[in-house]
């Protein structure tokens, strides 16, 4: 029987599914639900929630949808691989039920209690153990929750990223991986084992952490009890699982040092490997075990994140309704397309989307600066937007030169933001590299890492065969000029909020 891989990608904004044959790497079949992107819940301003029940019942209909399109015989899927948002904190009792809300990525209510613990640990030891300071990751949202809801905390049996919980209400079993405690900043990378020290400073016992099994490897088989609301046999195992960035740049083939990733969904993101224990002396961009770690040798993921990203542009959407109705994103980008680089002014810093990591865990919110009443239009203020996120992932990008994480080629799904040319052609202009797309996602790459982790490749390289490039962009000089000149005013609007 022909064997198919099943992809799993929980996002903020919807979760996917994929089928993907395992002879010819193809997707065959790919839906995400819900249609319209899942909300989150800010009940105070910097707060961000949401319900992991959501993503279970939109993986249900993922599936669904994927399956209705493919046409795949259920008993055909060989493997389950999940990819999933970083950074979310799930807290469940010792029955796997949820005790509250997962306190997701973008939330910015833990800063202040990693710089304490930053502090206390010593600013040498955190960067030297954790590669990282604590900030506002998993692991000080924890403690929030132990500072701020003792009941709950009390009653937690383990806790979990959010690919973990997806896994869990598969198998049955919690599980997650030495990336996974990375990510939540629980790793000691001197003593690789999880943080004593960290656990120790911020009261939480080593036995709340889900059981460590390696990235590629048989986790967990679906139980026969959620079998058949999910259409498929049971017995499947669930082979692979890793956080959205690391997973994206496995998808891409971005595996070996100098080779380097990009996303531009809900948040945007450019992540390099390296074969050393890197870190930023001020913690703007952040280290995290990668996927293919020990195979054969060391291996990080350095990564930046902006969080205001497609998020400022969805907000824009939903603000221009033509006629009653949304605007499409084709439309908005044909729109600022009319506008000239620099959007003749107008100057818009995105970081709209709670505390950003690379400006050092301040919040300073989304601006607008320059706007003239009788000069500007929509296509500049939806040009200005565009170009504003590209400026934010330069400001970040040269952090990362600055460790010596040099790279001259990009590689990008061709999806979401990287969809538009304009911000394509802003993007390589203002870095300076070549920017690859390819025909992969999220969901595909946790399909093909199920694949490896269930040894149905042999290789990785095996895993790739199906990886086709759609197109390459190069900076071209006259324009990168230009974009140099409207990256400079950005920047000193930036550095008047910042200072």
């Amino acid at each position: 029987m022909k064997k198919y891989l099943l992809g799993y990608d929980v996002g903020s904004s919807s979760v996917k599914a994929s089928l993907v044959d395992a002879d010819t790497g193809l997707t065959v079949g790919a839906a995400h639900s819900p249609a319209e992107e899942m909300g989150m819940l800010a009940v105070q301003p910097g707060w961000a929630e949401q319900d992991p029940a959501l993503w279970w019942e939109h993986a249900v209909k993922a599936l669904q949808g994927a399956l209705m399109q493919s046409g795949v015989n259920p008993a055909a899927i060989a493997a389950i691989g999940i990819s999933y948002q970083m950074h979310g904190l799930v807290c469940v009792d010792k029955n796997q039920d949820v005790l509250r809300p997962s306190i997701i990525w973008c939330d910015s209510r833990a800063v202040e209690i990693g710089k304490n613990a930053s502090k206390v640990l010593g600013e040498g030891y955190a960067l030297q153990h954790l590669l990282n300071s604590p900030g506002n990751f998993t692991a000080s949202k924890l403690r929030w929750v132990k500072l701020n809801e003792p009941a709950v905390f009390d009653r937690i049996d383990k806790v979990m990223l959010p690919g973990d919980y997806l896994a869990m209400k598969l198998t049955g079993e919690v599980v997650t991986t030495a990336s996974g405690l990375s990510e939540g900043m629980f790793w000691d990378y001197q003593d690789e084992a999880p943080s004593k020290r960290l656990l120790e400073q911020y009261g939480v016992p080593a036995s709340m952490l889900a059981r460590q099994e390696p990235t590629f490897s048989i986790q967990g088989k679906v139980r026969a009890a959620v079998a058949g609301q999910l259409g498929l046999t049971a017995g499947i195992p669930v082979s692979y699982r890793a956080g959205d960035q690391p997973n994206n740049a496995f998808s891409l083939n971005v595996l070996n040092p100098g080779e380097t990733a990009a996303t531009a969904g809900t948040s945007g993101v450019i992540y390099s490997v390296t074969d050393k224990n890197a870190y930023d002396t001020r913690s703007r961009v952040n280290t995290f075990i990668h996927v293919n770690d020990k195979h054969p040798a060391k291996r990080n993921g350095v990564l930046l994140c902006i969080n205001g990203t497609g998020i400022l542009n969805s907000w824009l959407r939903k603000m221009a309704r033509g006629e009653g109705d949304l605007y499409g994103y084709d439309r908005i980008n044909s729109i600022a397309a009319g506008a000239p680089i620099g959007a003749e002014g107008l100057t818009v810093l995105p970081f709209g989307n709670g505390a950003e990591r690379v400006l050092e865990d301040k919040n300073i919110n989304s601006s607008l600066f320059g706007l003239d009443f009788n000069q500007h239009g929509q296509a500049h203020l939806f040009r200005a937007a565009q170009e504003g996120i590209v400026f934010a992932l330069k400001y970040g990008f040269d952090v990362l030169q600055e460790m010596g994480l040099k790279t001259q080629v990009i590689r990008a799904g061709n999806a979401n933001m990287f969809l538009s040319p304009l911000f394509r052609e802003a993007f390589v202009n203002t870095i300076g590299a070549r920017l690859e797309l390819y025909d992969t996602d999220g969901s595909k790459g946790a399909a093909l890492g199920a694949g490896v982790g269930a040894g149905i490749y042999g290789a990785f390289e095996d895993a790739f065969r199906g990886l086709k490039l759609i197109r390459s962009e190069d900076p071209v000089a006259g324009k990168a000029d230009a974009y140099a000149a409207a990256y400079d005013r950005w920047l000193q609007q930036l550095q008047k909020q910042i200072n």
